[in-house]
């Protein structure tokens, strides 16, 4: 029995308001680079559905940036710890491990010859150092700022220069090797957000949270002139020099990216990019012929020079942790809904997406069902209400049914449509509540069977199962199923003939329907956590789990002895749901914001 990974559709850049992300460029420009939580993510720039995640940090990652060679990666966390790894290998094998500050690294920047590298940001004895790559002994002080240092650039050629942005409001140049503090250019009054050497190393950029963008030489550091007049209306996060050195484009928090001719210091294209807050802009990266910008929402932006108005492409997708997990009636598309109330729809084959439009839950998701017969899909989400999508515009229909209370999970079948709060299981058909009752349990996750008259209700607090009999709308209690830890989620197989059930208690057990009685003598307890989740193949011959423990186990019907266990399945994430493509193909969400497809092989 064997698993291979088959897509990543990779989460976007965590993004905060007022603080710029770094995008980092491969120099054979193929990938480019960003951070979410402790991943660092690897996206081809010419087919962004190819990517790969690196989860070795074992805390948030701020910034990744290639080396110039393109073989290496370093990666800069919230503990001011630099790992240098291998791009060439999957494995991603470790090159070295360095703490330059003891505090969030911000920025990093390599030496042109691979050998020295510059790391800034918020230290407790210094704001930044510069050591070498292969032993980590230092080769001078960034010393002479007084504030956090958000961003620092290597000159691209001889004779070496470094330049650092800070938020005591200047830019600090320093002269090597061994590098020593030169001077600080005080022409920003406020925060310097990014400051960036021009290809050939002629001229350096900076750029500020006063809107601001001067140019300097880049030997002698003398100011050359100011680029517009602010430059931006809002604070400037990011800005990228074109490969000849002749163009500059800025990325700034009053929605737009501009394009400037260096020479004459003009505006040649501005890039609107829309008008709410997710549309400001937080970053940006000049790769080749591609021009990247990164928005609040975390959605990338490729630049169109010749139609301003409208991007080549907006890659859209999540990048808050994900919780729950649908597929169409066709298995075309797959739904996934966030922690902070997005949905997106992703086409099963090809990774493309797009976001479901109009006014949603706003706050987390914590179920979601595709009607079978019909374009319509139900989701419900702590703000106590069910909502349904038309899943062909891709908009909320409107439809806003008040719960009562927070619904723990939802079902739906022939119209039917059954919901769990934490006060009550309600079932509502047209939209409507028709008949309800009370419990006493906490319940956790809803399943209706598909081929008989019954629902089954996971017990949070009682460590039970609740089956309840369905007679058109009413519910009438049938039997319970004790299990030893609270029940975290249950599903009834396609076929009718079957439930299953996980518990905290790190079981997953398979009971016969009609007579909820044990399917087999066999354990299945390989977890090592609470299981939070598990689904059903098409043929109901195999259950997926996932676990707190980051691992899916493949489980079989037909053969309760063997399982398959996926590893690591999402490194340093629990996984939040699963679903069945078809019989071979698990996908897998979890707390990385990352959505996983997995080709499994049937156990035999």
């Amino acid at each position: 029995m064997s698993y291979s990974s088959k897509y990543i559709y990779a989460t976007l850049p965590r993004t905060q308001r007022g603080i710029p992300i770094v995008l980092g460029g491969d120099p054979k420009g193929n990938n480019f680079l960003y951070t979410n939580g402790n991943s660092v993510i690897i996206r081809n720039i010419h087919d962004p559905a190819i990517s790969d995640i690196y989860t070795e940090h074992s805390c948030p990652v701020n910034v990744a940036k290639y080396s110039p060679s393109g073989f290496y990666i370093a990666s800069g966390d919230q503990s001011g710890k630099i790992r240098i790894w291998d791009t060439v290998n999957k494995e991603h094998l470790l090159k070295n491990e360095y703490q330059p500050i003891a505090g969030p690294i911000k920025d990093i920047s390599w030496s042109p010859d691979n050998q020295r590298m510059v790391a800034v940001g918020e230290g407790r004895e210094r704001f930044g150092h510069v050591f070498m790559t292969e032993t980590g002994t230092s080769v001078g002080e960034i010393a002479g700022q007084t504030k956090s240092i958000n961003s620092c650039d290597f000159r691209p050629s001889r004779p070496f220069r470094i330049v650092t942005g800070c938020e005591d409001n200047t830019v600090g140049v320093f002269e090597g090797p061994p590098f020593k503090f030169v001077m600080t250019k005080k022409d920003h009054t406020r925060f310097v957000q990014a400051v960036r050497y021009s290809p050939n190393g002629e001229l350096f950029a900076s750029a500020g949270f006063d809107g601001k963008v001067f140019l300097y030489d880049g030997k002698t550091a003398d100011l050359v002139s100011e680029v517009g007049s602010p430059a931006h209306k809002g604070g400037v996060y990011g800005v990228a020099w074109k490969p000849d050195g002749t163009q500059l484009l800025t990325a700034s928090g009053d929605k737009t990216c501009k394009l400037w001719d260096v020479e004459t210091k003009t505006v040649v294209t501005e890039f609107n990019m829309g008008n709410a807050v997710e549309d400001q802009q937080v970053s940006c990266l000049w790769q080749g012929q591609y021009l990247l910008s990164a928005g609040l929402s975390g959605f990338i932006s490729y630049l169109d020079v010749n139609n301003p108005e409208k991007p080549i492409r907006v890659i859209k997708g999540h990048n808050k942790p994900i919780t729950v997990l649908a597929l169409s009636p066709d298995r075309q598309t797959i739904y996934t809904g966030s922690h902070d109330g997005y949905i997106t729809a992703w086409n099963s084959k090809n990774g493309e997406n797009d976001r479901i439009e109009g006014i949603g839950h706003g706050n987390q998701i914590n179920g979601m069902k595709c009607d079978p017969s019909s374009t319509l899909m139900y989701t419900c989400g702590i703000d106590d209400s069910l909502k349904q999508v038309d899943t062909e515009t891709r908009n909320y229909t409107g439809v806003d049914v008040k719960l009562g209370s927070q619904p723990r999970g939802m079902d739906f079948k022939d119209g039917v449509l059954v919901a769990a709060t934490v006060k009550e299981v309600i079932v509502l058909e047209g939209n409507r509540r028709a008949n309800s009752i009370e419990v006493n349990y906490e319940p956790s996750s809803v399943s209706i069977n598909s081929q008989q008259p019954f629902v089954a209700v996971g017990g949070a607090m009682d460590n039970k199962v609740h089956v309840y009999n369905l007679n058109g709308t009413s519910l009438s209690e049938k039997c319970v199923c004790e299990h030893l830890g609270p029940v975290t989620d249950c599903a009834f197989s396609p076929d009718g003939n079957y439930l299953v059930a996980s518990d905290a208690n790190r079981k997953v057990i398979l009971y016969k329907v009609p007579e909820f009685e044990l399917a087999h003598k066999q354990e299945w307890g390989f977890h090592n956590a609470r299981v939070n989740c598990v689904a059903w193949s098409p043929n109901s011959t195999q259950i997926a789990s996932g676990s707190l423990d980051t691992t899916i186990i493949i489980w079989s019907v037909l053969h309760p002895a063997k399982h398959t266990i996926i590893k690591n399945a999402h490194p340093q994430s629990q996984i939040t749901r699963l679903l069945w493509l078809d019989d071979e193909t698990v996908v897998s969400v979890g707390q990385d914001c990352n959505t996983k497809i997995w080709n499994v092989a049937p156990i035999s």
